[in-house]
């Protein structure tokens, strides 16, 4: 690992939830440090038992639904408050319910609108300003969808999550020839936290963090949806350019 490896930083937006502990996992094993968007204390000593360690990380607390969080974070970084940062991760999450369509009222869809679209969106937006400025090929922006965008299956996150896909083509086609290395991580089946993981018979966070390494590694990966969709998609990326 080269020291410019070790000395690189990733943003991570919605670092305590279950794929955001993903990434900061991931970053971390990378021999990279993490720069966590966080609510509050609470939300930093949440991921900090999680990660089992704070080494690595610097907080960040920033409403990350309003549309000037983000922008405050980078605002800091540009001050020299907070380490300048060189690649981003986001993966800001909603309800994970079954309500059936005539059941979701007005205040349950804009409230999962803005958590799970608009707050991705304002983390894109106000960051890859500050990215290109770098001139820097080794950036890299990330952001993680899932399939029941798709599936429809959990109708309020399969509204949210179907809304991120051209959000992320039209990302992916702007930055096709730019510095900045855009790509979806386009998730098939149920990621938790370990400790939950265990409990349900699904993913673990830890696990589902190789995926992130492997492309923050591979600088061939670009403008392109990562499938994962079973197992062993942890281990070798299955990709796929977005257009």
């Amino acid at each position: 690992m080269s020291l410019k490896a070790i000395m690189e930083t990733v943003l991570v937006v919605g670092s305590t939830g279950n794929i955001g502990v993903s990434a900061v996992t991931a970053a971390l094993r990378s021999k990279r440090n993490v720069l966590a968007v966080v609510r509050n204390q609470s939300s930093a000593d949440k991921l900090v038992k999680l990660i089992g360690s704070s080494k690595g990380i610097t907080f960040a607390e920033a409403n990350v639904l309003s549309d000037s969080g983000i922008k405050g974070v980078v605002e800091q970084v540009r001050e020299g408050k907070l380490p300048a940062f060189q690649h981003v991760f986001s993966s800001v999450g909603g309800e994970y319910t079954t309500t059936p369509l005539p059941e979701i009222t007005t205040a349950q869809l804009r409230s999962n609108f803005n958590v799970s679209f608009e707050a991705n969106f304002f983390a894109y937006r106000d960051t890859i300003g500050y990215l290109l400025e770098q001139k820097n090929p080794a950036t890299t922006w990330t952001i993680c969808t899932g399939s029941q965008g798709d599936l429809a299956t959990h109708p309020v996150p399969a509204m949210t999550q179907g809304a991120l896909f051209p959000m992320t083509t039209a990302a992916a086609r702007e930055n096709e020839s730019t510095t900045v290395r855009f790509n979806e991580i386009y998730l098939g089946y149920r990621v938790e936290i370990d400790e939950l993981a265990e409990q349900h018979g699904v993913t673990k966070s830890s696990d589902f963090a190789n995926v992130y390494e492997l492309l923050l590694a591979d600088p061939n990966v670009r403008s392109s949806r990562v499938r994962v969709d079973d197992l062993d998609d942890l281990k070798k990326l299955k990709y796929q350019k977005k257009f």
